[in-house]
């Protein structure tokens, strides 16, 4: 297969039924810029997918479109055969897509515990009345977020910091307690910003063993942005690259890595 071919074939599909999401022909337009252009891939329930690409490839447009931060100007993004262009970004995580940020959006006041909390209180149906008569369906919702916050905690081994205000811990602790309040609120689909950011060499590589772990064991299916390249290229089952906001290549790793796109569009040459 020439490396044109692979760069516009459909996406990867796997056998598992209808994929989880769908991102068909997105585009984005700041101006006369396009920061996406005719974006299209699609994402099967258990995977790990990388969103790879150079510097304003257009990979965090296309996030804080799933985010519903940013409106396409045109296209269509489907979760479970269901557009979410239609809904607040408020809802977004009441639909199940879970998200971890590039730059850190922790309450640095707060406990460890209470920062993880807030990720699970948008699965709660309590409102100010309900809560004000503390009636037995809330205090069973408050009890199940509770141990569930807990397990969290367990889960990714921050226990002895729990009762710590997030701004007393070191930059990689405070990766993983957003990224235990991503998933508080028990996404489908966890995008991940970067999460590479800012660690050493040997959080990295428990980085993407807990990225595996997460798709395994909790059912959640994911979505990776990073520039890490060997982190992208162990975690992934499948690569998405961007250039100049065009896909440029859908496939495995070892596809993606040998694409002839994909290196120009990294180190400016080619063969």
């Amino acid at each position: 297969m020439t490396q044109t071919a692979l760069s516009e074939r459909a996406p990867v599909r796997s056998r598992n039924g209808p994929p989880l999401l769908e991102v068909r022909e997105i585009a984005v337009w700041f101006g006369g810029i396009a920061a996406l252009d005719g974006v299209s891939f699609e994402l099967q329930r258990g995977r790990i997918l990388g969103l790879i690409g150079p510097n304003g490839a257009g990979k965090t447009t296309l996030f804080n479109c799933l985010s519903r931060l940013y409106t396409p100007s045109r296209g269509e993004i489907l979760l479970d055969g269901q557009s979410i262009l239609g809904c607040t970004p408020h809802r977004i995580a009441e639909l199940g897509i879970g998200r971890t940020f590039q730059n850190l959006a922790l309450f640095d006041k707060m406990t460890v515990l209470d920062n993880i909390l807030v990720g699970g209180h948008c699965k709660s149906r309590s409102d100010f009345l309900s809560d004000a008569l503390r009636l037995p369906w809330v205090r069973r919702e408050e009890r199940e977020l509770s141990e569930r916050v807990r397990e969290l905690v367990r889960f990714l081994d921050l226990e002895p910091v729990a009762a710590v205000p997030v701004a007393a811990l070191p930059f990689g602790t405070r990766k993983r307690v957003e990224l235990a309040r991503a998933l508080a609120a028990k996404p489908k689909l966890l995008l991940l910003d970067e999460p590479a950011g800012g660690l050493n060499h040997e959080e990295v590589e428990a980085l993407s063993d807990l990225i595996k772990t997460i798709r395994d064991e909790r059912n959640v299916t994911v979505l990776l942005v990073e520039h890490h390249m060997n982190l992208v290229m162990r975690a992934s089952d499948q690569v998405v690259a961007l250039d100049f906001g065009r896909k440029i290549a859908d496939g495995t790793p070892s596809e993606v890595q040998n694409n002839e796109e994909v290196i120009r569009a990294y180190l400016g040459g080619g063969n």
